[in-house]
């Protein structure tokens, strides 16, 4: 079964490198900052994602006619604990609308197992006081 209760959870802000979890079943997640800017939660990004066809922790598609600009390295300016059940940024680029629940951030997880996971058709299903994939 797949916990989606942290045990530890580290922001490596300074270093750039990301957010990395410990979930409670011995499973580790490493989100990079890009991963989780793109796969932003809320509603505004979920629409733009949906248009664009952009896949989840997926850059944006580019517009053809677009010429390509510098693009500072995303990087929280704050992250913050949203009760026992998320986790929420501001981003350098001045977002924070978005979310990341426990549950989401495990059923996104980019390691090579999880990506194995859902290319199999495994799925989060309701299971006790998270989830699990089935």
């Amino acid at each position: 079964m797949a916990s989606t209760t942290p045990a530890a959870v580290r922001v490596e802000k300074t270093s750039g490198k990301g957010v990395e979890v410990d979930w409670s079943d011995g499973h580790k997640s490493t989100f990079p900052f890009q991963y989780l800017r793109d796969a932003c939660p809320c509603a505004t990004c979920d629409d733009e994602r949906e248009k664009s066809g952009a896949a989840m922790g997926e850059a944006p598609k580019k517009k053809a006619a677009a010429l390509p600009m510098y693009k500072e390295p995303m990087r929280p300016n704050t992250a913050t604990p949203v009760g026992k059940y998320a986790i929420a940024f501001e981003w350098n680029d001045g977002h924070h609308s978005g979310i990341y629940s426990w549950e989401y951030l495990r059923t996104m997880c980019p390691c090579e197992e999880c990506k194995k996971t859902r290319a199999e058709g495994g799925k989060l299903v309701p299971g006790g006081s998270g989830a699990i994939f089935g």
